[in-house]
């Protein structure tokens, strides 16, 4: 399903507000844009989990998940890692600046399916920007679902995403916020651990839940082996591939895993959908 007309078509969006959310070599910056011509503006609809064509004319592009919800307003956010030519020249942008914006491209998380049911995201790094929307769509509509658990986790206590948002999350009602990293600093005082370690340690319950992972593949392949452990079905298990998506057209042929193209076919799958196809992450 394509919205917002043409999705070939690229639309100029103005950068409202930038803010880097993590700083060194694969720094992470945010940006809140909001396109110029009001139809858009006032039209435009995507939902969590899906992904957008982010441009700079005489640049490039690049695909960048959509880290804001649906139900925070007529603006988008994009949390951008730095890790490329398109990517350090966004991250030269700061408010003001313009950028073109296609799409949305991809499926999206089935929130809908999920109303009534505990929530379960699991997110390493840059890997909670897709998890965010998520959350927020959650938080408001608190009474559409059951408990939210969120677990965020990073290399150190800096590399952690959206840390002003955390107080926030974790005062929520039927919420729990658990962090950790793998070294600490000389001013963390909470969990130092793998990801992995974490669902084992606090054996997180499958009953009426879905989970939802994303981050580095090492760190999927190992939440997932636990999950299991404890009793997730694979049905129950959802991840978002969006790493792989290029073109977001089905064009390029270069998001293939297995038989599945992950911009025709995602980027959200179950496990149960993409089973046996792990060693190709």
């Amino acid at each position: 399903m394509r919205e917002n007309g043409n999705p070939y078509k690229p639309h100029v969006a103005s950068i409202e507000d930038a803010w880097y959310e993590t700083y060194g070599d694969r720094a992470i910056k945010t940006f809140r844009v909001v396109f110029d011509d009001e139809e858009i503006k006032e039209s435009w609809e995507h939902r969590p989990g899906q992904c957008a064509m982010i441009g700079l004319p005489g640049v490039g592009e690049s695909m960048i998940s959509i880290s804001s919800s649906p139900t925070e307003g007529k603006f988008l956010r994009f949390s951008v890692m730095r890790m490329g030519k398109v990517t350090q020249a966004l991250h030269e942008l700061e408010p003001g600046d313009k950028i073109t914006v296609r799409g949305p491209y991809g499926n999206s998380f089935p929130v809908d399916e999920w109303k009534g049911k505990k929530i379960i995201t699991i997110g390493g790094g840059i890997g909670q920007a897709p998890l965010r929307p998520i959350i927020l769509t959650i938080l408001d509509h608190r009474n559409d679902y059951g408990d939210l658990f969120i677990l965020n986790g990073a290399r150190t206590p800096s590399d952690l995403v959206f840390a002003n948002e955390f107080d926030t999350w974790a005062a929520a009602p039927k919420t729990r916020l658990e962090l950790t990293v793998d070294a600490k600093d000389d001013n963390w005082t909470g969990r130092v651990a793998l990801i992995p370690a974490v669902v084992k340690e606090l054996q997180l319950s499958p009953a009426n839940s879905v989970a939802i992972i994303c981050g580095p593949p090492i760190m999927i392949k190992f939440t997932l082996t636990e999950l299991k452990k404890l009793g997730f079905a694979d049905e129950q298990i959802v991840t978002t591939l969006e790493g792989k998506m290029k073109c977001g057209l089905g064009k390029c042929a270069r998001c293939n895993v297995g038989d599945k193209y992950v911009c025709k076919d995602g980027p959200v799958f179950t496990f149960k959908q993409i089973s046996g196809l792990l060693e190709q992450f």
